[in-house]
């Protein structure tokens, strides 16, 4: 290769590492400036009452903090608004030795940080969507000692202190305080008082997880609102919102600030989400903060690019691996502990595909001919396993005559069905399913599903014969842990996949348009009939088969199939951040699950090991219990 065109990659992890100086150059006391503004605009108001001093500790507290806020926009870099930034803090110092109102005052405060985050890029939106169910143990383990168990200032380390804790439950202090204010509290702590900093114990997302949980302690549950945006649940206030649009948007406001939902995104969207939040990502491992950045990149795939991922396949399936390769490499390079340019050239190599992608994505909507593959394939692909499970039980059930047995498969995979349609609504209409559960969801009913039919697999092969299957029939079978056996294998088998499904056609609904509808249906009514076709061939094929050769083609199916799930559960998990990736030289066979990954890989290999193992004691058994092999 020629020095000119090995040039060019040499220079992609230096110049990755110039722009990350560029992006790192706002300094940390811009972050502390908004602090002390927010401070101020949340507690002046009730130091001062109708110009008296209510509260002279206070007060001078306050006074001092203006001063240490002077310096501080004094000592940041030049900027067109620093001036004004001077001069409006003066003019703040003014309002507050004049006791005026704290309305006025807080308003005033409000506007500066808006001002100074504008001028030094400081951005008060977080880069995953807070979940408090994360903060709910933050809370419990760092801040109820002091606060209380519910938030309300009571904790039994907080008697005594001076200032005390504050009540979280104040709703009118906790009104003038944004999701940024509090997270900024948590990271810097309060100086003069008992309120310390976390941002050496918690990274950013535990943070903004916290704040979000803390929210909900002045947040009541609202009727239905269109949702505000992340940028906007972070940096307002409940007040600024009541006083803009009344009393009820800000009731909805403080719900959704306390459970921030999942932010509706157009694909290039999405696409510029996941840039940016990876080069949060390599920021922050810039820093030596390496589980925030591997928390980022989690962020990056499962509220970004995963969100795509089925509209993309519908055009370029080759693209979408490529893409979700080059984020799972990057994702990998942060947990080797890889050296800072190594990381850099990863991450520019992921945005290198997710441009190829995006401009995919950008290319307008699908033509007939792939609405109508796309949903057939959609369809064919997650269904043929289920099919292929279903089948195989049912016909063994109808072969040796247990009718009963045949209603608890059918009832399980009908809840199947309601509940894969119920999962979808909630998601969709009620609560946030994040990324991270769907995917953690989909892994743990994969591996439930792997162990249930490579259970049943080898059962069906230990029992092949006629009357080893008619004595455990008249003994097990036919009691109603058998069929429960059966009903939960056909339960998770369905549900594994319906979710998917549904999302899957979502997206391909949206993007074939209103021309395209009828042949997405046509695609998904042509897949119905195949597997249809599937479960009649395998139901009259295995009547004319010997018992034995049905029961052993059926053995080594489930098997198969188990095999399968396998690498599917360990994929999700690692999609989810659960597991790690460890990539290897492999070939890769969704539909078999098979992916180019140790851990995955070593699944699979477990699973054929047990297969060996327990098909190895079956054949031991079997020539003991011969008259041959006792002789």
């Amino acid at each position: 290769m020629s020095s000119s065109r090995i040039l060019p990659w040499l220079l992609v992890p230096v110049l990755a590492l110039c722009s990350l100086c560029a992006l790192a150059e706002p300094a940390a006391d811009a972050a502390q400036a908004l602090h002390l503004l927010g401070y101020l605009g949340a507690d002046y108001p009730a130091t001062v009452a109708n110009g008296e001093v209510v509260d002279a500790g206070e007060y001078r507290e306050q006074l001092e903090f203006l001063g240490v806020l002077q310096g501080l926009i004094v000592a940041l870099p030049a900027r067109r608004e620093q001036v004004e930034l001077e001069q409006g803090i003066a003019s703040l110092r003014q309002g507050i030795e004049r006791r005026e109102q704290g309305s006025a005052v807080a308003a005033q405060a409000r506007q500066l940080a808006a001002t100074l985050a504008r001028a030094y890029a400081v951005s008060q939106t977080p880069a995953i969507t807070p979940d408090p169910a994360r903060g709910a143990p933050l809370f419990a383990q760092h801040c109820s000692v002091c606060h209380g168990q519910q938030g309300a200032g009571d904790g039994p380390a907080g008697i005594g202190l001076e200032p005390p804790p504050a009540n979280l439950r104040d709703l009118a202090r906790m009104d003038r305080l944004s999701l940024y204010d509090l997270y900024n509290t948590i990271g810097l702590g309060i100086d003069g008082t008992d309120m310390t900093a976390f941002a050496d114990q918690l990274d950013e997302r535990q943070r903004w997880d916290l704040a979000s949980y803390i929210a909900g302690f002045s947040a009541a549950p609202a009727a239905e609102a269109a949702p505000f945006t992340l940028a906007a649940l972070a940096a307002t206030t409940p007040a600024q919102v009541a006083a803009e649009q009344g009393a009820a948007a800000a009731a909805a406001f403080r719900a959704q600030r306390a459970r921030p939902p999942a932010q509706q995104r157009g694909p290039l969207q999405l696409i510029e989400h996941s840039r940016t939040t990876l080069e949060q990502s390599l920021l922050a491992y810039g820093r030596g903060e390496r589980e925030q950045a591997y928390d980022l990149s989690v962020g990056a795939y499962l509220e970004g690019f995963e969100l795509v991922e089925s509209a993309l396949n519908n055009l370029d399936p080759d693209q979408r691996k490529t893409t979700e390769k080059a984020l799972m490499a990057y994702r990998q390079a942060l947990q080797d502990g890889a050296s800072l340019p190594l990381a850099a050239q990863r991450l520019e190599a992921a945005k290198v595909e997710l441009d190829k992608s995006a401009a995919l994505l950008d290319g307008g909507g699908l033509s007939d001919s792939l609405s109508f593959f796309s949903s057939l394939l959609i369809l064919l692909r997650e269904g043929l396993e289920v099919i292929l499970v279903l089948a195989a039980i049912l016909a063994f059930l109808r072969n040796t005559g247990q009718q009963r047995a045949v209603r608890s498969v059918h009832l399980g995979w009908g809840l199947a069905l309601l509940a894969g349609v119920g999962t979808w609504a909630l998601a969709a209409y009620l609560i946030d399913v994040s990324g991270a559960q769907r995917e953690m969801l989909e892994g743990i009913t994969a591996l439930f599903a792997s162990v249930m039919v490579l259970w049943l697999g080898v059962w069906m092969h230990d029992r092949r014969h006629a009357a080893a299957w008619q004595d455990y029939i008249k003994s097990s079978l036919v009691g109603g842990g058998g069929r429960f056996g059966f009903a939960l294998l056909a339960f998770f088998s369905v549900y594994r996949e319906l979710f998917e499904v549904i999302l899957f056609y979502e997206t391909l609904w949206l993007q074939a348009g209103p021309q395209g509808h009828g042949l997405v249906l046509a695609g998904a009514g042509a897949a119905l009939l195949l597997l249809l076709g599937l479960a009649w061939v395998i139901l009259r094929g295995s009547r004319k088969l010997p018992l034995a050769t049905f029961f052993s083609a059926n053995a080594v199916l489930l098997c198969v199939l188990a095999v399968v799930f396998a690498g599917h559960g360990v994929a999700a998990l690692q999609e989810a951040g659960v597991l790690a990736t460890r990539p290897v030289a492999f070939f890769d066979f969704d539909w078999l699950g098979i992916h180019a990954d140790g851990y995955s890989l070593a699944a699979q290999g477990l699973a054929l090991a047990m297969i060996a193992l327990l098909y190895g004691r079956s054949w031991v058994g079997e020539r003991r219990r011969s008259p041959l092999g006792a002789a």
